[in-house]
């Protein structure tokens, strides 16, 4: 039968329908007069980008930055004054606490490292501010509840960077899949990722540079002899600093069919994997894991290899859920139904671009422009739900959500692979003291891991 396609996205279709729904939110908050204030603490490529879809979509003013390294920071503030409307380069701090003690920012975003997120996203919640975290929102599962808690009781919209709930072609393909019940009964999904993104190595220890407070950078995390810049990914290849593959693409691609499906905690987790073929370098991440997510009659499994080929080269980084009637397969690029009935239309969803619309982003360096679109969605939604005050479509708790069942694997391929319950009610793993304990890391002094209780 010949394949039905998407691309075009006609006017009827659910993806162009939410891009219109939108509007210009954040042009126009409740009372308010003039531009939002908005401060980026993490200048690298992705805190960047971000902040730039933002500046797309919103009348705001960048009013500060924050980064520990002064040559990344002076050049996003040059960057940001050619963006922004007021030409003006930003006030530019080296401690984010400094920043939001000078600064009362209605918006902060947060594109640091990992091992950073909890600190500063409650931090900045507790400033007053409405937070834009990117994804894992944390290094362990009680830095997740923390971050959860304070933002209820700062009441406060936590909008997490797991931007596929608004990828057009993905919205398009829920609503005319899932939604209306063309799979059937769903009882199994997969999630992988085989991109070769682990960085791995042996570069010698050398002096910290003059223009980087490597101190500052590591913050609670344990200091590594210093062994050249962190940053891009040299940094993820490190556990300390973050929770590997599984933490940095599984998230995304569990979050994705947790939204689709609407699924909550998973019932039980296991994992086994570790550092198989790529052991050449300092790397201590796994470079090969499996994991198991089980929730009522269907089970979520993941794989990833940083080695070796993918086993369906048009979906290396991708979800696939099977039902009764059909298979649904989805990425960031795009997305196909394939209905076991040959006589069924098969239905191909291509990704959505707004080259034209964003010029800009033509000349942006390292751009995704396959996610552009999808991040100046969810910066409108943000917006919108800070407006209507009512939780985004990624709201902290599903992130944590996400978040935490990642971490759990990762506990779970630490203690040989035994399959772990998280009771979020108690934050402990039932049944299993030793799981427990891994839900905390420890925290260089003189920084204190934040608790729930106390934030």
């Amino acid at each position: 039968m010949n394949q039905v396609n998407r691309r075009d996205f006609l006017k009827g279709s659910s993806a162009m329908m939410t891009l219109a729904s939108f509007g210009l939110f954040g042009m126009d908050f409740k009372d308010r007069e003039g531009p939002l204030k908005v401060s980026l603490i993490g200048t690298g490529w992705y805190g960047k980008s971000d902040l730039f879809r933002l500046i797309q979509v919103a009348d705001i003013e960048v009013v500060a930055l924050c980064d520990v390294d002064k040559k990344l920071l002076n050049a996003a503030g040059e960057l940001v004054s050619q963006r922004q409307k007021s030409k003006k380069v930003p006030e530019l701090f080296e401690d984010y606490r400094e920043l939001l003690k000078k600064h009362k920012c209605d918006l902060v975003l947060i594109g640091s490292p990992d091992h950073w997120h909890a600190l500063q996203a409650i931090d900045a919640l507790k400033s007053g501010a409405h937070v834009y975290l990117q994804k894992p929102i944390s290094v362990d599962v009680i830095e997740g509840e923390a971050i959860l808690a304070a933002a209820r009781k700062y009441n406060k919209k936590v909008q997490i960077g797991t931007q596929r709930k608004s990828t057009p072609h993905l919205i398009d393909a829920k609503k005319q899949i899932i939604d209306t019940g063309k799979l059937g009964k769903i009882s199994h999904a997969e999630v992988c990722c085989y991109f070769h993104m682990r960085a791995n190595g042996n570069p010698p220890v050398e002096p910290v540079p003059e223009f980087l407070n490597y101190e500052l950078w590591t913050g609670p995390a344990p200091l590594r002899p210093y062994d050249g810049l962190p940053h891009i990914r040299w940094w993820r290849t490190f556990i300390e600093y973050g929770n590997g593959i599984t933490g940095d693409m599984c998230v995304h691609m569990l979050d994705t069919v947790r939204w689709m499906l609407d699924l909550g905690w998973p019932k039980q987790i296991s994992s086994t994997g570790g550092i198989y073929v790529q052991k050449e370098g300092k790397s201590n991440i796994s470079d090969t894991q499996s994991a198991i997510f089980e929730f009522d009659e269907l089970n979520v499994v993941w794989q990833h290899r940083t080695w070796g080929n993918a086993p369906d080269p048009e979906y290396p980084w991708s979800f696939k859920l099977f039902g009764e009637k059909g298979m649904l397969a989805g990425s960031t690029m795009q997305a196909d139904y394939i209905p076991y009935d040959t006589k069924e239309e098969k239905v191909h969803f291509e990704c959505f671009f707004e080259r034209e619309k964003y010029p800009e982003d033509l000349t942006e360096e390292r751009i995704e422009l396959n996610a552009a679109p999808a991040t100046r969605i969810h910066m409108q939604d943000w917006l919108k739900s800070i407006d209507k005050d009512e939780l985004p479509i990624a709201d902290v708790e599903q992130g944590h959500i996400s978040t935490a069942a990642c971490i759990l694997a990762n506990i779970s391929m630490d203690l040989g692979g035994r399959a772990l319950r998280y009771d979020p009610k108690t934050m402990t793993v039932i049944g299993d003291p030793e799981a427990t304990a891994k839900l905390r890391r420890p925290y260089r002094a003189p920084y204190v891991h934040p608790e729930p209780k106390n934030v």
